[in-house]
């Protein structure tokens, strides 16, 4: 089964893939917001084209753990997901998420002006993939589930 990860932002919804054995995230495309409703019908047709099985969306938790305005955001259009499309759709802390991607960008030498550019589908990278790793040691450890 594959999974498809998400970082919603107000501007752009970063977005990756994991592989058929659900073990490496990679990036797709970054979407541009043009509104709610027609995002959740590119992401629809994303799930449909991909063979997606479930759709993990990053939460923006404030670092006590409490939800800010943009975390109460990514929950109203989680709420459309959930509505629009034919998969589970789970959240996964992604605090700092954003400067980890940022940092690895950097590490590979790409300029701070490119970076920008990439940092949405680089953040879903680094959700889908924390969320994929959570759930093979859940299933590595006796009596843990996939």
């Amino acid at each position: 089964m594959r999974f498809l990860g998400l970082d919603v932002g107000d501007i752009r919804i970063g977005v990756a893939l994991s592989d058929e054995t659900a073990t490496l995230a990679s990036g797709l495309p970054t979407l541009i917001r043009v509104g709610s409703r027609k995002d959740v019908k590119a992401l629809a047709r994303i799930v449909r084209e991909r063979d997606v099985g479930e759709v993990v969306v990053g939460m923006p938790w404030r670092l006590d753990g409490t939800a800010g305005p943009q975390a109460e955001k990514v929950m109203v259009f989680v709420e459309s997901l959930r509505r629009g499309l034919p998969v589970p759709i789970s959240t996964w802390d992604e605090r700092l998420t954003s400067v980890a991607a940022d940092e690895k960008l950097a590490e590979a030498g790409v300029r701070r002006k490119d970076r920008k550019e990439m940092i949405d589908q680089a953040a879903a990278v680094l959700i889908l993939q924390g969320y994929l790793d959570s759930r093979a040691a859940t299933a590595s450890t006796p009596g843990g589930e996939a």
